[in-house]
């Protein structure tokens, strides 16, 4: 199977590297793709926004599966031209990625779905949630406790384009789940959270995400399994309804509350971190479960789970989210994989063959073990082995939730 992969972030190159492991596969081509991805794949300068380009590269390598990473190409359309063109996608259209790329259009989906979510409200207040309605880098969403909190979040949130949604802050844990959908049904990978926040203690700013662990402890099975029947498959089979199927990773952010999970937002692709941490823990072949996805029919696919956990620690540039950084050297990587991580790249260049920086969040840090605490341990160990000057990171990555703290 020939595949092209658009992105050119850490979640694409953890794709990259799942990929590349399939029997199936033939040949792995990506636009742009980053230096980390470009040793598994053969990469095309052309930008993941760009729809006619990626038709022309696709039809060039002959391409029997095109996987779209991004959100924002998802958005605008790409998957549309594709797919209008007969090449097979796995990755949703314009109007079915309306339900990441809209807040307003999410919940409207969700309630007409019976989807629990957080309430709409009237006007701002404290405790509240502040969200922009469109594509924000995960950056849009401003939890205010305090009326002074509010006042400064309304200014944040409409820096963005579009009205801002105001909605009732949940209170509980949060959850990641990312399930691979056909349309209509949908098969959910390892449960996994993530670190918003700048800083430790869930501090500072709003970012993409500064690390990740899977699985949950605290999230069984049939928790699982009422994510999925309550709040996932409704979504899809609304959507379906309205004639907008979704094919491609339906990714729901959850709040587990006292009265069960609330959906927070849904997202049209695989998270960034949280891929990097589930993607270890799959036990089958990835690339034939987004194939059969693409294809419109997930039935008879299975992915089981490694009885394992992972922790991704994301190295940063010292001043992100408000900069990256650009032409710094990266040093220690061989390293780090040396050590047994898995070390996936995001902002990063080439500058005359030596690895440099080039962005916010620079690198990811995998490590799995048998337990959390030790795939936590791997983790930290391994990103201690690369040297970026003035890069930063957070230090509680999965502590609590390994017991450490």
């Amino acid at each position: 199977m020939r595949v092209l992969l658009v992105g050119s972030g850490g979640r694409e190159h953890a794709l990259a590297w799942r990929v590349a492991a399939s029997p199936e596969l033939t040949e792995l081509h990506a636009a742009p793709g980053n230096p980390g991805i470009a040793e598994l794949a053969t990469c095309h300068p052309v930008a993941a926004d760009d729809g006619d380009g990626l038709l022309a590269l696709a039809r060039s390598l002959a391409t029997d599966l095109v996987v779209v990473g991004p959100e924002a190409p998802l958005v605008a359309g790409v998957a549309d031209e594709l797919r209008h063109a007969g090449i097979s996608v796995f990755g949703p259209s314009r109007a079915a990625a309306r339900i990441e790329g809209s807040k307003l259009f999410a919940k409207d989906v969700m309630a007409a779905a019976a989807v629990p979510t957080a309430a709409i409200l009237d006007a701002p207040r404290a405790p509240c949630v502040l969200k922009a309605d469109g594509l924000a880098a995960g950056k849009g969403v401003i939890v205010c406790r305090t009326e002074e909190e509010v006042v400064a979040g309304l200014g944040v949130a409409r820096g963005f384009d579009g009205p801002v949604l105001m909605e009732e802050l949940l209170e509980g844990r949060e959850l990641s789940v990312l399930a691979l959908a056909d349309g209509l049904d949908a098969l959910a990978l390892a449960p996994a959270r993530d670190f918003k926040r700048a800083s430790d203690g869930d501090s500072g700013p709003n970012t993409g995400g500064m690390g990740s662990f899977a699985p949950v402890p605290d999230v069984d099975d049939d928790l699982l399994s009422t994510v999925l029947e309550t709040c996932v498959r409704p979504t899809l089979a609304e959507l379906a309804r309205r004639g907008t199927p979704f094919v491609g990773t339906l990714f729901a952010g959850v709040m587990l509350t006292a009265e069960g999970p609330h959906v927070l937002e849904f997202n049209c692709r695989f998270g960034d971190p949280e891929t990097q941490s589930v993607l270890p823990l799959v036990d089958g072949d990835l690339l034939v479960a987004l194939a059969a996805a693409a294809s419109g029919s997930l039935a008879g696919v299975a992915l089981g789970r490694l009885d394992a956990s992972a922790v991704t620690v994301v190295l940063a540039a010292g001043r992100y989210p408000a900069a990256g950084d650009v032409g710094t050297p990266i040093q220690g990587t061989d390293d780090a994989t040396a050590a047994g991580a898995l070390v996936f790249h995001a902002g990063t260049a080439l500058n005359d063959g030596d690895l440099v920086t080039n962005g916010g969040r620079l690198l990811g840090v995998t490590a799995t073990g048998a337990d959390l605490a030790e795939a936590r341990t791997r983790a930290y160990a391994a990103a201690d082995l690369i040297r970026i000057p003035g890069a930063r990171r957070r230090e509680d990555i999965a502590l609590a939730a390994a017991g450490l703290a």
